[in-house]
């Protein structure tokens, strides 16, 4: 199991996203103000990340369809690939691919773009949070829980209870990342901020620096 944003990736990749496609149609650029309140909210306690992840879609992409996005994102996914994932999270994915290992990309960013990257890097399979679409238009509230926290570690539950018996391997970077990684037979915390570092230790997970 891999994380994506800050594991796999150098950086989140869900603001490189969106704010890439608002420059290039920059009259949508104030639309971002609109996730404002949201992250008033969330300051205030009144909200979670998933919160102001939706309004922060729904404010800037709300609307738009597949087709609208479909250049975008392979510009994207062609970029990120070529110069924003670590060295060492491509070699060992490429190791577990090598040992037969079933490969599971577990990330909190979305699916308007997350499976289509789990797919070029070989994962066997993708879980993400989902959003809401019209149709063909993207509505942008969320269609599953979103996937931090203890919602990960419910993602592995299920994963374990798919295949029983078998030891499961899982890199993580962030504190949220903790809870799940705990639960697994081999862990590895990779470029861990300070919170997440101490979190670990206290764990006894093993820490990595990955460039």
């Amino acid at each position: 199991m891999f994380d994506l944003d800050g594991t796999i990736t150098r950086h989140d990749t869900l603001a490189p996203f969106v704010f890439g496609y608002l420059l290039r149609h920059p009259w949508r650029l104030p639309l971002a103000l609109g996730a404002l309140p949201a992250c008033i909210a969330f300051l205030l306690g009144r909200t979670d990340q998933g919160g102001v992840k939706s309004a922060f879609i729904r404010s800037t992409l709300g609307g738009l369809t597949h087709r609208d996005l479909e250049d975008w994102t392979e510009q994207f996914l062609l970029r990120l690939i070529a110069r924003h994932l670590h060295r060492e999270a491509l070699d060992r994915i490429g190791r577990h691919k090598d040992r037969g290992d079933y490969l599971v990309l577990l990330s909190a960013s979305t699916d308007l773009y997350v499976p289509r990257l789990g797919d070029a890097l070989g994962f066997a399979e993708v879980v993400c949070t989902g959003l809401v679409w019209n149709g063909e238009r993207l509505d942008g509230h969320l269609a599953t829980p979103n996937r931090r926290g203890q919602e990960k570690v419910r993602c592995l539950e299920q994963l374990r209870a798919r295949h029983p018996g078998v030891p499961f391997a899982a890199y993580g970077n962030a504190a949220s990342d903790i809870a799940h990684l705990r639960m697994v037979e081999r862990p590895l915390l990779v470029n861990g901020h300070r919170e997440a570092r101490e979190l670990a230790s206290r764990a006894g997970i093993p820490q990595a620096r990955w460039h």
